[in-house]
């Protein structure tokens, strides 16, 4: 075969890259496989017209194939001399690939390299090294640093690590330069290095778990984030809304009621302007009637006629008539001018709170627990009691930031009004991070945080500080022992006390602590919780005692 210069390429089809099977040949000389040639063409069915895939020569219409026999005989005797098919063009090494070292010619891409051998080889050359005298070569993907396993000093393999210099050498260098050092077998190093790397994978393995459960945690606070806006959003504006329906209703109530009012009194005015009117008719006529007997000259006549006049009726004297200053509906718009400024002065104190509220959502900034009260007092907050919460039998003064038990007081009713319970909540609206102190004195005392909503009226549990799910309270008795209680749940506290009190309130991160304050800051109880509402410090009185609701300050809290 070999004698007329056929080979595979010879025999190939250009289209399947293979041995032709079935090999036929179309009018341009080119020969293809029956099965290749004939679904080329079945692509082409609509052009009508028909090509040679190598070179492009049209045919119309579509040659009728027959196989070609001496093809066919050739092809089986190239078979038969048990030559294989050439490799495809994919196959041969290219400028970044590594080639086989043994191949002559053209050069095959290499499939393994030898770490003993430090030669690389394509899959045909490589099969030598899986019969048994090769098994303790060492196979690795090829590789085009094998000379950089070879010491440049001996021409020897590097199969040793120099730990001293850090350095892989062969065995001459180990009694050579690096005599005396401390040397191992590359494996044995590689195997050190190997556990040293699994514990450095694993940690990265736990830090990537990590951060894709912070991914995962963050993923959802940001669903979390875009549900709660759009319900606030949602709300917000069912809210205003229903502000702007009242404002419209209240502007047509106040309308109505002038238009009905003003019907009201020009009607009146109008009946007794008819009637002055009749009164000046009648009047004129009367007068008419007495110009015209005065005028009589015949004295008998005059006094005849005299007497049968008829006598005046009962007149509306103008003095009767009260018409008030001439304001009529002003004092009305002045009304409503009052409710104008009263709303505006109501919508620019709470709105600094809602825009307050707003800035200060933040889920990933929260502020570090302080730890000295240095650190606290940097968060303290000017704290004054609401005379509208206090109880009748409580008493506030200085500035509304002291409290005593002296009797029943004349406050005014008030909805917000603790009725029954010595109770009483901060005016102040609490978020992001507070801190304040309480000193007291007497028997027993609760200090608490309590939402806005909780119960005001009787006694039971929705009012009383830490008897529910809307408060929280530390309370305090006059050993210095303490309790802690939410929802009607205590917790006893084992902790040395005083009579100062210093509370933390970190709302975003739902942090409420509590600490006895002496030369130093004992923690008493800390809560970690979720905070729904804005808050307010309150304060729950026992027995008869006097105690100081004070704002910390640098200098430390005044004695008042």
């Amino acid at each position: 075969m070999d004698s007329i210069g056929l080979g595979q390429e010879t025999l190939s089809c250009s289209i399947c890259l293979d041995l032709l099977k079935d090999p036929v040949t179309v009018p341009c000389g080119h020969s293809y496989c029956m099965s290749c040639i004939k679904s080329h063409w079945d692509k082409e069915d609509e052009k009508t017209i028909y090509s040679c895939p190598q070179c492009r020569q049209d045919f119309t219409p579509r040659p009728v194939l027959g196989k070609s026999t001496m093809l066919a005989v050739l092809v089986e005797e190239l078979k038969k001399t048990g030559l294989q098919a050439a490799p495809a063009d994919h196959c041969y090494a290219g400028s970044e690939d590594v080639a086989c070292d043994v191949c002559t010619g053209r050069k095959l891409k290499a499939c393994k390299s030898c770490l003993q051998c430090l030669i690389s080889f394509c899959e045909k050359h490589l099969q030598p090294h899986f019969e048994p005298a090769y098994a303790k070569h060492k196979l690795v993907e090829p590789s085009k640093k094998l000379q950089e396993n070879v010491c440049s000093r001996h021409d020897e393999v590097m199969k040793m690590f120099c730990r001293t210099d850090q350095q892989s050498i062969c065995y001459l260098c180990s009694v050579d330069e690096h005599k005396g050092h401390d040397t191992v077998s590359a494996a044995a190093e590689r195997s050190e290095r190997q556990r040293e790397l699994e514990v450095s994978r694993q940690n990265i393995r736990q830090r990537i778990q990590d951060r894709e459960e912070g991914v995962k945690l963050l993923q959802q606070e940001v669903e979390a984030i875009n549900g709660s806006a759009d319900k606030t959003v949602g709300n917000s504006e069912k809210i205003f809304t229903e502000l702007i329906r009242l404002m419209e209703k209240r502007r047509s109530d106040v309308k109505q009621q002038v238009r009905s009012q003003q019907q009201t009194e020009v009607s009146r005015v109008r009946e007794l302007q008819e009637k002055l009117e009749q009164e000046i008719t009648e009047l004129k006529k009367k007068d008419a009637e007495l110009e015209k007997l005065s005028d009589t000259e015949d004295h008998n006549q005059f006094l005849h006629d005299y007497p049968s006049l008829s006598p005046l009726s009962e007149s509306t004297h103008s003095s009767s008539i009260k018409i008030r200053p001439l304001r009529y509906f002003e004092d009305v718009t002045t009304a409503v001018s009052e409710v104008r400024d009263k709303l505006q002065d109501v919508l620019r104190e709470k709105w600094t709170n809602i825009s307050q509220t707003v800035t200060e959502v933040n889920v990933l900034l929260s502020e570090p627990e302080p730890k000295t009260r240095a650190e606290f007092l940097k968060y303290s907050c000017d704290i004054t009691l609401d005379p509208n919460t206090v109880n009748y039998d409580l008493v506030l003064s200085e500035g509304n930031k002291k409290i005593t038990i002296n009797g029943e007081q004349s406050y005014p009713s008030h909805p917000d009004r603790f009725t029954e319970l010595w109770q009483v909540l901060s005016k102040e609206s609490l978020t992001g991070c507070c801190y304040w102190e309480v000193e007291w004195i007497g028997e027993e005392i609760y200090i608490a945080v309590a939402y806005k909503n909780i119960s005001r009226a009787g006694s039971s549990d929705e009012c009383d500080f830490g008897r529910n799910d809307k408060s929280w309270a530390l309370f305090c008795y006059r050993t210095y022992s303490y309790s802690f209680w939410y929802n009607n749940v205590e917790t006893k506290i084992s902790a040395n006390g005083s009579d100062r009190i210093g509370v933390y309130l970190d709302h975003r991160a739902g942090i409420l602590s509590f600490y006895s304050i002496s030369e130093t800051m004992t923690l008493l109880h800390r809560v970690q919780t979720t905070f729904t509402q804005p808050l307010h410090a309150g304060l729950h009185l026992e027995f008869s005692y006097t105690y100081w609701h004070l704002l910390s300050c640098p200098q430390g809290p005044p004695y008042w």
